[in-house]
């Protein structure tokens, strides 16, 4: 991921993070505050790391260990 990819990521949250203080209720603005970077957080895991699977159970078939 480069740096400019990174800023837009955070660019797109700026406007959620600035209404935040309009809420004066800290443990709404705390919780509000982590859904934010959490979900900047994926956005930016998930953009490292490339493509994420549509299933996110599947698992992986692993070749037999000597049957």
């Amino acid at each position: 991921m480069t740096e400019e990819a990174f800023v837009a990521l955070a660019q797109q949250r700026y406007a959620e993070l600035q209404a935040l203080n309009k809420i004066d209720n800290f443990y709404d603005y705390e919780k509000s505050f982590d859904k934010i970077w959490r979900d900047l957080g994926r956005e930016v895991l998930e953009a490292n790391l490339s493509n994420v699977a549509a299933d996110r159970r599947k698992k992986k078939h692993l070749p037999s260990l000597g049957k």
